[in-house]
C-alpha cells in the first residue's frame, strides 16, 4: 500500500470514529446492537485485562490499537487515580523481552532491534507505532508468546516433547503441565480445517495443541506482568481470544475474578449488520469492509 494512500485513509477514519458515519467499519457489542466508540472506550477503562483480537493484514485493526491505546492512556492520565497502562503482544517472542526492554530503554534503536529479536515481517507498518507509544510513554511493554521453535515441538512431538526443555528454556514456556481442554470449540475447530486431513494423524492431533501451548503461555506472561489496579493491554490474533476461548480460558482458570474486556476486529461484506456467526464472539466486534485494502 503507498504511503500517501494509507495517510488519506487514517485521516478519514480519525475524523470519522466519535460520529460512526465511516463506512469503512461499524462497531456492535456482543447481541449485534451498534454502539459507538465513546461507549466501548468508556467499558475498556473499567478492565483488568483487554484482547484486542486482530486480523494480521488489516490496516484497519493496527488504526484501531493504537488509537485506543492512546485514548486509553489519556483517559488513565486524566482519572488521577494511580492506574497504569500495560501492554502486550502476541507478536513478540518471550525470549526477546531483553531486546525489546533496551529499545523501550533507548539502548538500541530499531536496525538493531531487528537484529537481536525475531520480529514479523509486518512489524515496522503494523506493530512499531505501539512499541514506539510505549517508548515515548515509558510504559512497559511484554512479549508474551512462546518462542515458535518450542510450539513447533509441540506440534510435532506433542506436549512431553517440552519436558526435554533445559531449564533455561523452561522459563519462556508456561509452567509445566500444560492445561488443556480438548473440547474446546476452538481446538475443536482446528480439527476441522480443510488442510488438516492431508496432515498425519499425530499432527492432526497436535495442532490444537501448539495452538492451546501459545494461549496458555501467552496468558503466563500476561498475569506475570499485570499489576493490581493497572490496565493491560494485549494485542493478538482473533482466535487467540474469540469466544472468550484460548488466552481467555487460560486467564480465568488462573484468576476468575479480573475483569475481561474482549474486542474483535472482522470482515464483512455488508457491515450495516452484524453477520450472526460474529455474534458473541466478543464483547464488541468490530467489522471492515472487505474493499479496504490491506497491509500485506
Amino acid at each position: 500500500m503507498k504511503k500517501s494512500v494509507l495517510i488519506l485513509i487514517l485521516i478519514f477514519l480519525s475524523q470519522n470514529i466519535q460520529s460512526q458515519k465511516a463506512e469503512i467499519f461499524k462497531i456492535y457489542n456482543a447481541k449485534g446492537k451498534k454502539v459507538s466508540y465513546k461507549k466501548l472506550l468508556k467499558k475498556a477503562e473499567k478492565a483488568d485485562i483487554i484482547f484486542i483480537g486482530e486480523e494480521h493484514d488489516n490496516p484497519v485493526a493496527h488504526w484501531f490499537e493504537i488509537k485506543l491505546t492512546k485514548d486509553l492512556y489519556n483517559k488513565l492520565q486524566e482519572n488521577g487515580k494511580g492506574r497504569k497502562l500495560e501492554l502486550g503482544a502476541e507478536m513478540m517472542e518471550a525470549d526477546n523481552q531483553e531486546a525489546y526492554n533496551k529499545y523501550l530503554q533507548g539502548e538500541i534503536d530499531y536496525k538493531q532491534l531487528k537484529k537481536e529479536a525475531r520480529l514479523w515481517s509486518n512489524f515496522k507498518t503494523d506493530y512499531k507505532a505501539l512499541l514506539d507509544f510505549a517508548k515515548e510513554k515509558n510504559i512497559p511493554f511484554t512479549a508474551t508468546n512462546i518462542p515458535r521453535r518450542y510450539a513447533n515441538k509441540v506440534f510435532k512431538q506433542g506436549f512431553k516433547s517440552l519436558d526435554s526443555l533445559s531449564a533455561e528454556e523452561k522459563q519462556w514456556v508456561a509452567p509445566l503441565p500444560i492445561a488443556y481442554d480438548s473440547t474446546l470449540s476452538a481446538y475443536k475447530a482446528m480439527t476441522k480445517m480443510e488442510h488438516m486431513k492431508f496432515m498425519p494423524k499425530h499432527l492432526q492431533k497436535n495442532m490444537p495443541k501448539a495452538q492451546a501451548v501459545k494461549d496458555a503461555t501467552m496468558a503466563h506472561f500476561i498475569l506475570q506482568n499485570h499489576k493490581d489496579g493497572n490496565l493491560f493491554i494485549h494485542y493478538n490474533g482473533s482466535y487467540h481470544s474469540n469466544d472468550y476461548q484460548g488466552i481467555v480460558w487460560y486467564i480465568k482458570q488462573a484468576n476468575p475474578d479480573l475483569k475481561i474486556l474482549t474486542i474483535d476486529i472482522e470482515t464483512q461484506k455488508d457491515i450495516s449488520k452484524l453477520d450472526k456467526k460474529n455474534k458473541n464472539k466478543a464483547d464488541f466486534i468490530i467489522v471492515v469492509t472487505p474493499d479496504f485494502p490491506r497491509s500485506y
